[in-house]
């Protein structure tokens, strides 16, 4: 990967506020993670809770650094948005992926490989590889 690109990440939340908080929270345990692009799109325009294609394409955009660019939802409305954004294909930059992966956990390990330098494939297998994190 050449100097300044790194893999783009967008967090897609029903709540403003969760979307936000996690990407803090991922950024903060991530340590060096400053040139790691993140961006959240949570909510609707009117700031309500819910999903929005235009703030999920808005938020694509402005993390996209042409490493590609990982998008991790919280639930329901939310995957079907970003799916119905790919299937429209001309919606969100080139090389943007639907991350399955657990919200919080993936967010974390997404940020971590993408300020590792990890590639969108890396980026990806970490925050899936989040589903096997035990708690007890």
């Amino acid at each position: 990967m050449s100097d300044g690109q790194r893999v783009g990440i967008v967090l897609v939340s029903h709540s403003a506020e969760v979307a936000a908080s996690v990407g803090e929270l991922a950024k903060g345990l991530a340590g060096g993670a400053a040139e790691v692009p993140v961006a959240s799109a949570g909510g609707t325009e009117g700031g309500g809770l819910g999903t929005s294609a235009e703030l999920i394409s808005a938020a694509a955009a402005a993390v996209d650094r042409g490493a590609g660019v990982a998008v991790l939802t919280d639930l329901g409305s939310a995957v079907l948005t970003v799916k119905a954004l790919l299937a429209e294909g001309d919606e969100l930059p080139a090389g943007t992926r639907l991350v399955d992966a657990p919200f919080v956990e993936g967010a974390v390990a997404a940020v971590v490989t993408a300020s590792a330098g990890g590639d969108l494939d890396a980026v990806e297998a970490a925050a899936q590889e989040a589903y096997t994190y035990r708690k007890v």
